[in-house]
């Protein structure tokens, strides 16, 4: 993983951990010991889902630029089919408050996305690659 990933993934995880406290608090307080728990698994979820994905992203990155597109949507999809699975095994489960865990998902799940958005804008990662300078223009096989 290069640096600047690792800022943008600590730039986000840690406004979504801090959430996700906040959430297992509130959780806690409305709905008792099953709002904290339903919060807890809602903030794990989350993490987990959102830092391998950007793992995996970084990674492709690495073997093919084609690739990343590819790579988020399929990732993208893998979360939702795991989400769907995970709401659908514990459908019936009394154990944790459904209702905290879906809000927790939804509001850490913004939380993140905006974190993350807030630092990849503040990295400064160039995005252009240069060939070289002024001097290669005139070589065969630049531009």
């Amino acid at each position: 993983m290069q640096s600047t990933d690792a800022r943008i993934l600590r730039g986000a995880a840690i406004p979504t951990g801090l959430a996700g406290l906040i959430a297992i608090v509130a959780g806690l307080l409305i709905a008792g010991g099953k709002g904290a728990l339903g919060a807890a698994i809602g903030v794990a979820l989350v993490l987990i889902f959102f830092t391998l994905g950007m793992l995996v992203v970084s990674y492709v990155t690495r073997l093919s630029q084609q690739l990343v597109m590819a790579a988020g949507l399929m990732g993208f999809l893998v979360k939702l089919v795991a989400v769907f699975a995970l709401v659908a095994a514990l459908n019936h489960v009394t154990v944790w408050n459904a209702h905290a865990f879906g809000w927790t998902v939804l509001a850490l799940t913004i939380v993140w996305l905006a974190a993350e958005v807030n630092a990849t804008i503040n990295a400064k990662t160039p995005y252009v690659e240069t060939g070289g300078g002024p001097r290669d223009l005139g070589k065969p096989g630049t531009r």
